[in-house]
């Protein structure tokens, strides 16, 4: 690694892309950390020129903006082989670091980080700029949880390039990050940052991007074409007002859509008082720990657990509490962590249930009829997971298939019980011989 770029001491590598390595440096004059990005050029020359582009984009963009919530540039230089952009150095990392399920931050310093990022943009725009290339890896996170945008290499100047025919200024960007106008290679403005915040308010808030696909062409029609899930029905632990907040970021038409960021700040911020201040991530790692020594997730990996905490409510119920009533509608079903319940028909007992059994699942398997045949109600003080069906469905194929095989697993289980129990009140069976023609046959197979 070179020991000093230009009169900047390199300490070590902070990242690399696949155009430019970025590096945290000491400036001797200034005597503060800085990080460098450090682009070569190499020897394609239409490659190098669009390097060009971006690192004089990135270096003009960087110096006009002047924002807490916008990564300062403080120099740039061009040589024949190379360029380096010298900037503040945010020492926190990326957001990309908490979009996984298992990592994810709790919602009240989301929503303070978008808020932030709100008032970034809003101003960028105010100064003729739009970023275009939104996404968790071009965001880092300062102390205080202070977000600082970077990356402006991909930026438009709206007061200068507006009116190029250019595919440098059309088709640039991150595809899963895309707004529907960014996609078609439509003509942009402020509003595809506000949508591609959405999405990363999204993604923050569930663990996943509210689109999803295999193939970038797949990826696109749903851009283009389809609503994005409720992020509340996602992880239910999130204040209702979420929901419409997030589906105007995510609007398709650009007059339905936030105008600006001031007006998407404006509406987080009424949202604040619905939610918890204190952290709530000690109480979720006590809650992952209850759920790994269950029986009911040993074979559930540690980041499916972790979906499986984001797409349910942790309930704490207190004696005799009714948890599914005989004849009611509704596809809730759930696991008890702790406790024990009263499982009825018509008022006769069937069975009772403690830890790590199921209970509701028959309305959530069954294809067409959500009527509920049984009641459930608490023997004592139970703690109850509650699986939001809805979620589950949207949920990562592996976390589905887990609770499939579990579900029926114990299902099967139950019917053996049952069969034990009407064998008990049945006659006596007929006792049948084995035929001479099935003589060195496999035995017939149990039905249950």
């Amino acid at each position: 690694m070179t020991e000093t770029i230009g009169k900047y001491q390199i300490i070590r590598t902070l990242g690399k892309g696949a155009t430019a390595t970025v590096y945290l440096a000491d400036d001797p004059d200034m005597r503060r950390q800085v990080a460098i990005k450090l682009i070569l050029f190499g020897e394609n020359s239409a490659m190098s020129r669009r390097l060009r582009k971006i690192f004089q984009t990135e270096d003009a963009i960087g110096r006009r903006l002047d924002h807490p919530n916008i990564v300062k540039v403080y120099d740039a230089v061009v040589e024949k082989d190379r360029a380096y952009l010298v900037m503040e150095f945010v020492d926190g990392g990326a957001l990309d670091q908490f979009c996984a399920i298992n990592r994810l931050l709790p919602m009240h310093r989301v929503i303070g980080i978008i808020f932030k990022c709100c008032l970034a943009l809003d101003y960028a725009f105010r100064q003729g700029v739009v970023h275009r290339d939104i996404k968790p890896a071009n965001i880092l996170l300062g102390p205080d949880d202070n977000p600082r945008i970077s990356d402006f290499g991909l930026g438009l100047n709206l007061q200068k390039d507006m009116g190029k025919d250019s595919t440098f200024v059309m088709g640039v960007g991150s595809p899963a990050y895309m707004s529907p106008e960014q996609v078609k290679n439509y003509p942009l403005n402020h509003k595809t940052d506000l949508y591609s915040l959405g999405v990363l308010l999204f993604q923050l808030l569930t663990g996943r991007l509210p689109f999803r696909a295999n193939n970038p062409a797949t990826l696109v029609y749903k851009i283009v074409n389809m609503d994005s899930p409720s992020v509340c029905a996602l992880n239910p632990n999130l204040p209702p007002g979420l929901d419409p907040i997030i589906k105007k970021a995510l609007e398709k038409d650009l007059y339905s859509r936030y105008r600006n960021g001031a007006a998407f700040a404006k509406d987080l911020s009424t949202v604040r008082y619905q939610m918890l201040d204190d952290d709530q991530t000690q109480q979720d790692l006590t809650h992952f720990e209850a759920l790994r020594k269950m029986e009911f997730f040993v074979e559930f990996e540690d980041i499916e657990l972790w979906e499986v905490l984001r797409i349910s409510v942790w309930r704490e119920l207190s004696e005799k509490v009714t948890l599914i009533r005989e004849g009611d509608k509704h596809r809730k079903f759930g696991v008890i962590i702790d406790g024990f319940v009263e499982v009825s028909s018509n008022g006769r007992v069937i069975c009772r249930l403690g830890s790590s059994e199921v209970v509701g699942e028959m309305a959530f398997l069954h294809p067409t009829d959500t009527l509920r045949h049984a009641t459930v109600v608490t023997l004592e003080t139970t703690k109850f997971l509650e699986i939001n069906s809805a979620a589950l469905e949207l949920s990562s194929d592996e976390v589905q298939e887990r609770f499939n095989k579990v579900l029926l697993s114990k299902i099967l289980g139950r019917l053996r019980e049952a069969n034990k129990v009407l064998a008990k009140l049945g006659q006596t069976a007929v006792q049948g011989s084995l035929s001479t023609s099935s003589i060195g046959l496999t035995p017939p197979l149990e039905l249950l």
